[in-house]
């Protein structure tokens, strides 16, 4: 019985020595990322927080190796692919049920927050309707509580993100907040990337346009409507808002359209859109006639397309996305006038984000694509698809699918 014993405590010491060889690495990591904490005190201090803060919320803080868009030694890169704007095809983003749901909704809060949204309006110059569209799209109206803690997330993301420096200092003024009192702990929310709020501001964001608009000395965009939406409206204002300017223009595009000449630097007045065959879904004045804007066409030469104005562009500063915006866009203009898009989207698939790599790498090569490697099907991918499918001799459509991927001899 003894020898057994002897033979079985063996076997179960072993067994600890190995789970603990193999949380070696994990542990070593996190006290890496304790002493990397440890080190940001003197800009903390510097930002002002209290000793007393930094100490407190860092105690006992982990790295959250889970997250997107994290660079880990001897791991693969983490990528932001699973992010809704730019893995899902636009009929399935932006859902008429959804938006007819949302819109509704807003058409309520614009009475209920009338006087609130009157003053940003006029002191901000941007549409009561479209701030109201951009917490509608980022917390359905402070319904969707943010699944992270931002502490954490700004912190790993400081220690293993692919944007360390810009994150440090989101960690610094997310300490200086909780410093503050600001917010609590507890209500300081995020997404994967460090948003927080009912409009969704990184911490650098909430110092560069936060706004007391209920007048009790604080910026509160956690739970402060005022705030929060006069916050979003001085972001927009500040990126550029261009008062009394539509987002966009939906628009029937003639058969004959270049989806090439899909990127934001093409621009020409509407009026000269007008005469070259695209025909505005709604009324143009002749004043807005002579605006510049760029042509957008989300699916390629199928589904809608769009004349898009400076004020698409500061909305897309606020997301990436083209998704985003039209989302947005056209929540705002759906709390006005209940009409849907004209045309309907038709695309029923999207490539998966590692197909879409492979292509820009190979349109890369061929000098037509410029920009990052990300796997994301956007205005500058699409247009130099389109500029390949005219060398080749294909279909020119301005949309990723696996034929043209296979006709590049990159499927995977």
């Amino acid at each position: 019985m003894s020898g057994f014993l002897s033979s079985a405590c063996r076997r179960l010491a072993l067994t600890l020595l190995l789970a603990l060889a193999a949380q070696g690495p994990a542990r070593a990591a996190d006290a890496a990322f304790t002493q990397f904490i440890a080190s940001l005190w003197p800009e903390a201090k510097a930002a002002g927080v209290s000793r007393e803060t930094f100490e407190r919320e860092t105690r006992g803080l982990e790295p959250d190796y889970k997250l997107p868009d994290l660079a880990l030694p001897g791991r693969p890169s983490t990528g932001a692919s699973g992010q809704a704007e730019f893995v899902q095809v636009p009929a399935s983003y932006v859902k008429e049920a959804t938006i007819a749901r949302l819109a509704a909704e807003g058409r309520r809060l614009l009475q209920k927050h009338g006087t609130a949204l009157d003053q940003i309006e006029q002191h901000f110059g941007v549409p009561a309707t479209m701030v109201l569209a951009i917490w509608g799209r980022e917390t359905d109206f402070g319904r969707y509580t943010s699944p992270y803690d931002t502490l954490r997330v700004v912190a790993t993301q400081a220690y293993a993100g692919r944007r360390k420096d810009q994150y440090r200092s989101e960690f610094i003024l997310a300490l200086k907040i909780l410093d503050e009192g600001a917010v609590s702990r507890k209500d300081f929310r995020a997404s994967w990337a460090g948003a927080t709020g009912l409009t969704q501001f990184l911490p650098s964001e909430y110092y560069k346009h936060g706004v007391d608009m209920d007048g009790d000395g604080r910026v509160d965009i956690w739970h402060s409507v005022p705030d929060a939406l006069a916050s979003a409206a001085k972001q927009l204002a500040d990126k550029g808002w261009q008062p009394g300017l539509r987002w966009a223009y939906e628009v029937r595009a003639p058969a004959n359209a270049d989806c090439t000449l899909g990127l934001p630097e093409v621009q020409k007045p509407i009026g000269d859109w007008v005469r070259t065959g695209f025909v505005p879904v709604r009324s143009v004045s002749f004043a807005e006639q002579g605006q510049p804007a760029s042509l957008l066409q989300p699916e390629g030469i199928y589904g809608p397309s769009f004349l898009t104005t400076k004020n698409y562009f500061v909305i897309k500063e606020y997301n990436f996305s083209d998704l985003y915006v039209l989302f947005v866009g056209h929540l705002s203009d759906r709390m006005r006038d209940p009409s849907p898009f004209a045309t309907p989207w038709s695309a029923s698939t999207q490539l998966r984000t590692k197909s879409v790599e492979a292509m820009q790498k190979h349109l890369t090569r061929l000098g037509l694509y410029r920009d990052k490697i990300d796997g994301k099907a956007g205005m500058l991918t699409r247009a130099a698809l389109g500029a390949y499918q005219k060398s080749a001799g294909l279909k020119v459509d301005c949309w990723p699918s696996e034929a043209v991927l296979q006709s590049m001899g990159t499927a995977r």
